[in-house]
């Protein structure tokens, strides 16, 4: 067995790996590579009516329609202005029932892609029992800075991209 992933025996999952960091501000957070779709320049979103505020709406994606998070808004963060480096990251949600669901995630800018080993890599710390932190798969230390590894499917509820996916169709009808 290899030593080079490390294994949450909570839930049994593989953290270390190959992930694409993007920031928020000046925080850095990281996606595994393997859920990221693409990344394309920010593009105008359809607005879909009573939807959450942090579901931006839909795009058309060569003919896919594509629901838009914007991670700022889901993690409470204050809006920013649009700049040149923000974008757009198609990643693959799990629905539940082994279907994938692509979901457009805004974020401020991309950073790069890193390789996390296991040496690396933490627990979330504790933050209390009110505090729910089941989206962070891990804190990994890279250089003298903290990466929050992002489980997107928890970040992301499939609910919320099924319910924007639907609302484009029922509107486009």
């Amino acid at each position: 067995m290899s030593h080079s992933t490390l294994l949450d025996s909570k839930a049994g999952v593989v953290r270390g790996g190959k992930y694409l960091t993007f920031a928020l501000g000046r925080e850095e957070y990281g996606l595994k590579i393997l859920q990221v779709r693409e990344i394309i320049g920010y593009m105008e979103v359809t607005l879909v009516p009573r939807m959450p505020a942090y579901v931006r709406g839909v795009i058309n994606l060569r003919g896919q329609v594509i629901p838009v998070i914007d991670l700022r808004a889901k993690f409470g963060m204050n809006a920013v202005e649009r700049t040149q480096a923000t974008c757009i990251i198609v990643v693959e949600i799990s629905a539940g029932d082994g279907r994938k669901i692509s979901t457009g995630i805004v974020v401020d800018r991309v950073s790069e892609v890193i390789s996390v080993t296991d040496d690396c890599v933490e627990d979330a710390p504790e933050f209390g029992v009110s505090v729910h932190a089941d989206f962070i798969f891990g804190m990994a230390k890279i250089g003298g800075a903290v990466k929050i590894l992002l489980d997107i499917d928890h970040v992301l509820s499939s609910q919320d991209a099924l319910d924007a996916a639907q609302a484009a169709k029922s509107n486009n009808a």
